[in-house]
């Protein structure tokens, strides 16, 4: 299995696969806390989900250029790494939050359900990217 996270300044999204590592499915959302609060829930739904695989949205600018942003997110996953023992892999999360709130207001969700599922949405959609690209990536070899 594997787990998606979009991780926000106040919230991380959490997206998980089917077993088959195909589909992308909405999971939950965590409130941020601390560093060291925040990396043991990763860990422990890593861990209730038998994930060998994180993938973490990767902020870049939209002129794909690795900011501030970017750069707090490298220091994050080194964080993680220490606390994950399995592999982290990174994907261009540009629009990924605007694409989930679209979809969300299509659907005529009110802005506190858009709230509360947003970054669960856009966690899956990162995860679409990763599958999608891994799936691309065996086909041509």
């Amino acid at each position: 299995m594997i787990v998606a996270l979009d991780v926000g300044e106040r919230r991380i999204g959490v997206a998980v696969s089917d077993p088959s590592e195909r589909f992308a499915l909405p999971l939950s959302t965590l409130e941020r806390s601390t560093l060291h609060d925040d990396l043991a829930a990763i860990a422990a739904i890593a861990s209730e989900y038998g994930a060998t695989t994180l993938v973490i949205g990767d902020p870049i600018t939209l002129a794909g250029e690795r900011g501030p942003a970017a750069r707090k997110m490298d220091a994050f996953c080194a964080a993680l790494a220490k606390a994950f023992g399995g592999t982290i892999e990174r994907v261009d999360e540009r629009l990924t939050t605007a694409q989930a709130t679209r979809s969300l207001l299509s659907a005529g969700a009110s802005r506190g359900a858009r709230r509360r599922v947003v970054d669960r949405l856009a966690a899956a959609l990162i995860l679409e990217a990763f599958l999608a690209r891994r799936r691309r990536a065996e086909s041509s070899s």
